[in-house]
């Protein structure tokens, strides 16, 4: 997807150089189809370019720069330095860092010659609000000169009253990036790290048994810090309610909440047929993460039962199919740091794990809506007993570079190309 030779005609823009901002440059640096990035960092950091310079080059979770390209034996490779012009050559990759505005609106794409946006910060994800609403808003860098900005999250909101622009979409690559429709969408949201992982997780069940066939569905993520917590225990701000995101991620499990839910049936929409429920756990880990994935299948007369077996099966064959590798399917025993990198994984199924059990499920037709009483009282029983498989499956990702950033790379470069 866009791998051999760059479009040289055209900029990426990054706002934000956090986790997700920072690993998306070392992403386009690595992958060579951009000749040129301007980093929007919208504020001074560090005592000169040098600083930005060392923290470019040097990952806690995934080591130097250098390392990542090229392996143990590889020289620096970061060059030209040049504090005036705030820019930097990584690799051979032009970039440039600007330092001034943190609101989109006034950042200055235009005079950069951006047209290309990845919107990274996580402070700007409402495609509803004006490009000069107070607090500053997506629509803000096409206001300043992108002819499209990719958001690195899901959508959000604030006014539940308004409904989705018909400019903006959320695709998953591998699951509905062909709903993006270049004529049309000008905001772009990537969804998450997690709904990412669960989107491929779900659409082999989903391919295999249709909806109708599955009567629910749970996960819990357990997942690696991010930068929204703490390191040590601080006081909450006023008017929060969820006192446990203030206590220190190096000490505890901490229980909170996800949007993969809501995310899920915006790229899969037949999941709105389907109760699930989706929650979160955050551990006191740097990256790699894992989806617990419980679903209830209905069982059939006629057909096989539903064993291990089968479940793995499916995977397994869905991941060989994958053209772009995201699904990846494996027996081996694996630990979170073991997939920590892995490239493109949007989802590691771990079949070892996989478990199943049938049971009959107890129906009393007279306490089921929309029966008519008088049909069930001519009925010999009224009494129903259901078979149903609980399937658990467990899928791990990076919710960092290894599995998301590497997708919204494949998810920014296919925009491009229609540009």
């Amino acid at each position: 997807m866009g791998d051999a030779g760059s479009n040289s005609d055209l900029k990426l823009g990054v706002n934000g150089f956090g986790r997700i901002g920072k690993l998306t440059v070392w992403h386009h640096v690595a992958r060579k189809y951009f000749k040129e990035i301007v980093v929007n960092i919208g504020r001074p950091a560090g005592t000169s370019l040098e600083d930005i310079a060392h923290y470019v080059q040097r990952d806690s979770t995934y080591g130097r720069l250098q390392t990542y390209l090229y392996g143990q034996s590889a020289q620096p490779v970061v060059e030209a330095v040049d504090e005036k012009n705030g820019s930097m050559v990584l690799d051979g990759t032009h970039v440039t860092f600007l330092r001034s505005n943190r609101n989109p609106v006034d950042i200055g794409w235009r005079r950069q010659g951006v047209r290309l946006v990845v919107e990274t910060t996580g402070q700007f994800l409402d495609p509803t609000l004006p490009p000069d609403h107070a607090r500053g808003s997506l629509r803000g860098h096409l206001d300043a000169g992108a002819d499209k900005v990719i958001a690195s999250a899901p959508f959000k909101i604030e006014d539940k009253g308004q409904a989705m622009p018909e400019d903006a979409v959320t695709t998953v690559m591998g699951i509905n990036d062909s709903d993006y429709d270049p004529r049309r969408h000008r905001v772009i949201s990537n969804a998450s790290c997690t709904t990412t992982c669960l989107a491929h997780m779900i659409k082999p069940l989903l391919d295999a048994f249709g909806p109708n066939k599955i009567l629910s569905a749970s996960m819990a993520t357990v997942h690696a810090a991010t930068g929204s917590q703490a390191v040590l225990d601080r006081l909450p701000k006023s008017g929060k309610t969820d006192l446990r995101k203030n206590r220190s991620i190096m000490n505890n499990i901490i229980l909170t909440t996800t949007g993969a839910a809501k995310a899920l049936s915006l790229v899969i929409p037949a999941m709105q047929k389907i109760g699930f429920i989706a929650e979160s756990v955050r551990i006191p880990t740097a990256s790699g993460s894992l989806i617990i994935l419980v679903v209830n299948l209905q069982e059939e007369l006629d057909t096989e039962p539903i064993k291990r077996d089968l479940i793995n099966d499916i995977y397994s064959q869905a991941a060989e199919l994958d053209p772009n590798g995201y699904l990846y399917y494996t027996d081996q025993q694996n630990v979170s740091g073991d997939i920590i990198g892995f490239p493109r994984a949007a989802a590691i199924i771990e079949g070892n794990e996989t478990h199943r059990r049938t049971a009959e499920v107890t129906i009393d037709l007279e306490k089921v809506p929309g029966i008519d009483k008088e049909i069930v009282a001519m009925l010999n029983k009224r009494i129903l007993r259901v078979p149903v498989t609980q399937t658990v499956i467990y899928g791990w990702y990076d919710n960092e570079m290894g599995s998301y950033v590497n997708m919204l790379g494949d998810r920014t470069v296919s925009i491009a190309e229609d540009m």
